[in-house]
């Protein structure tokens, strides 16, 4: 596909499919899912090998090719593509994959759902808040079944915890949280200048492509390709955007928390090309009936964690790399990644007994909600405003100052120039109309 002719055909499959809803699929629970993936590598690998199991693979697609042969290998059948666009062209598929890295989340995910395509999309939703805000109104007007990939909301580990919190209030009102991660650490390195172009992308890695939306820059070796593009701005949304979602779900889902109201970050000096190499966030909600009549939520990262006294835990006790830390009026309740939840002091809840709930698979939760007709655990009129809320942490950090978050207006009313960092504008030829 020529550039001229990849831009009709995205400009024409979203305004085509605008005049209605797609029409959901008549539930057949023995019915095989035909599933695309787009983004076949490491996660997406894992992905995929999920999704397999009683569906059927018919299309994979990656920029780098041997990754694609690798996955075309594993699924014979499958058409192989190096351009998502040319794969959502093929006929017959009923969902779609994406794992791809952040900045090319929106645009595959919302041209797909416009085809009337289910989207199972990685954490985070997208890349920035406008397009989270676009994607879930997409998803609804589209009327197709959508799941983001925080695996560990099926988890009994975290089912537990939100039953304790919302049914049982076994730590009565909740008046803060402490919610915290090891990385960046040794998983990739941020606070980094952009570095000096070397060497030239392998014969086989689709450069142009990998960059897509992203603003063109030229390919430097052991950088970006295939995982470090985390920490950049331009690629990725630092350690929010890989472990906020997941640490931050619970914290959300078992408060049932809104949009929080101001946003406060502490860290390094802000860098324009990176993600900082630790920053701390305070977000502030509104109070819920399962809080007090405010919230406040703390983020941690590169290893820092709450004072240990906070935590009445026994002196033995030997904590998680990550975490969260729910206070309230009888008590805390600590939950790790990937730790038991346990109640804190100890001697205050011998008598409480957790509630028996089971693991699930996350993958398979959206394939038979698909054939069920019925939205899963994480749709995107979840994940939208889940991703909103963990990215307005990154907003809050390069604005230098506390925001204040009007979701209604989608707007910082406090600091103008703040907005800046909610949208971008997309590459030349890799336009999606309604996100950049």
């Amino acid at each position: 596909m020529n550039p001229t002719t990849r831009r009709t055909f995205l400009k024409n499959s979203l305004i085509g499919a605008a005049a209605g809803p797609a029409i959901l699929s008549a539930a057949d629970p023995a019915k095989k899912l035909a599933i695309a993936c787009v983004g076949v590598g490491g996660k997406g690998w894992s992905d995929m090998m999920e999704l397999a199991p009683g569906n059927e693979i018919v299309a994979v697609c990656d920029i780098d090719e041997d990754r694609l042969g690798k996955a075309k290998a594993r699924f014979p059948a499958a058409r192989a593509y190096t351009d998502w666009r040319k794969l959502l062209e093929q006929k017959g598929i009923d969902g779609v994959m994406v794992t791809t890295p952040d900045h090319t989340h929106a645009s595959v995910t919302a041209t797909a759902m416009r085809l009337g395509l289910h989207c199972y999309t990685q954490k985070p939703l997208t890349r920035t808040i406008h397009e989270a805000r676009v994607l879930a109104g997409i998803a609804r007007e589209a009327g197709v079944i959508t799941q983001m990939g925080i695996q560990h909301h099926a988890t009994k580990r975290l089912k537990i915890v939100t039953h304790a919190l919302r049914e049982d209030r076994v730590i009565g009102k909740v008046r803060e949280v402490h919610a915290w991660t090891d990385r960046p650490g040794n998983y990739w390195r941020q606070g980094l200048d952009r570095p000096t172009p070397g060497g030239n992308p392998p014969a086989k890695v689709h450069w142009d492509q990998w960059l897509g939306t992203a603003p063109d820059r030229p390919w430097v070796d052991r950088t970006y390709h295939p995982f470090h593009w985390r920490g950049w701005w331009d690629f990725g949304t630092g350690v929010a955007g890989d472990m906020g979602c997941h640490i931050l779900d619970p914290v959300v889902k078992s408060l049932g928390l809104g949009a929080p109201v101001r946003v406060k970050a502490e860290g390094p000096p802000v860098h324009p090309e990176s993600g900082p190499a630790w920053a701390e966030i305070l977000y502030t909600f509104p109070g819920t009936p399962l809080t007090t009549d405010s919230v406040t939520v703390r983020w941690y990262e590169a290893g820092r964690q709450p004072e240990r006294d906070l935590f009445q835990a026994p002196a033995e006790w030997k904590g998680s790399l990550n975490g969260i830390l729910f206070v309230g009026e009888k008590g805390n309740l600590f939950v790790g990644f990937p730790e038991m939840p346990e109640l804190f002091p100890k001697a205050n809840f011998a008598d409480y007994r957790w509630a028996d709930l089971p693991d699930t698979n996350h993958y398979q939760e959206w394939v038979t909600a698909i054939r069920e007709s019925r939205q899963p655990s994480t749709p995107f009129a979840y994940a939208g405003p889940l991703t909103e809320t963990v990215l307005l942490g990154n907003v809050a950090y390069r604005s230098g100052a506390e925001i204040e978050w009007d979701s209604d207006k989608l707007s910082v009313v406090n600091v103008a120039e703040a907005n800046r960092f909610l949208k971008n504008d997309y590459r030349r030829g890799w336009e999606v109309p309604g996100l950049g």
